[in-house]
């Protein structure tokens, strides 16, 4: 009997009262401060393990001189110098593009990191202007600027060119159609084309655009010497007298290879 009494002694096993977790001695622990493990053993929590997920990236304040003049960014510890040059931008009114930072005697790159470069609260770094990229940069913009140019010059010209082609088809259906013109008709329209002659060979472009400057060239030359051609034929027509031999205009203009 005084074995069984004791083998009963023991630690109770702990019970669930009111939300709570009571152990053998009375005390009441929150299930809050409890971690259920995969095996199903129950373990306190430690209080790395709660705060482990609440880290915050400190925000420092860098100076940064410029000239005679001094910045102060306020940043994260963890951002890029590429960020830092944003924040740049406005004060010292330079494109990020054409920023240069130093810190401890040497350039860094825009991507990267300030905290692995040693940068912490209350240090200085230099910022330069770089002037091989600002002049790449700016020669880029040039030829883009050009070439919008030149595209538009191109578009109103070829759309002055139609407008004189069809005149041009005209022409030729009343010449082959037997009907004498007058020759300031095609003098005109030949003086027309050559104005557009002019402003092709004013359009400065490379590449792509040049190829279709050539092009337009090469189209308004064809319509001028098919206009002499048109001459040449309008001074066989004598009088009205032979609108009687009617022949069918040949459409030449349309058969015109501009190759």
């Amino acid at each position: 009997m005084l074995g069984a009494k004791s083998r009963n002694l023991g630690t109770v096993p702990a019970t669930k009262r009111g939300g709570a977790t009571t152990g053998g001695g009375g005390r009441e622990v929150g299930m809050a401060a409890w971690d259920l493990r995969p095996c199903g053993m129950l373990v306190q929590k430690r209080n790395s393990d709660v705060n482990q997920s609440q880290t915050v990236v400190p925000t420092i304040k860098v100076k940064v001189k410029y000239g005679s003049s001094y910045h102060e960014v306020h940043i994260k510890s963890q951002a890029t110098f590429g960020e830092l040059k944003k924040m740049l931008a406005g004060p010292s009114g330079l494109n990020p593009l054409d920023q240069k930072l130093v810190y401890r005697d040497k350039e860094r790159d825009s991507n990267a990191y300030l905290d692995v470069a040693g940068v912490k609260d209350g240090s200085r770094m230099v910022l330069f202007i770089d002037i091989r990229n600002q002049e790449k940069r700016h020669l880029e913009n040039l030829n883009t600027t050009q070439t919008d140019k030149a595209n538009k010059q191109l578009t109103e010209i070829s759309s002055e060119v139609d407008k004189l082609v069809k005149q041009v088809g005209n022409l030729e259906i009343e010449i082959y159609g037997g009907k004498k013109v007058v020759e300031k008709v095609f003098l005109n329209l030949i003086e027309l084309l050559m104005s557009q002659l002019i402003k092709l060979d004013g359009i400065v472009a490379d590449g792509d655009v040049k190829l279709q400057r050539r092009m337009q060239v090469k189209r308004v030359q064809k319509y001028i010497e098919f206009l002499d051609m048109l001459k040449i034929q309008n001074s066989k027509i004598a009088s009205k007298s032979n609108e009687g031999n009617v022949r069918a205009p040949l459409q030449r203009l349309n058969k015109i290879s501009f190759e």
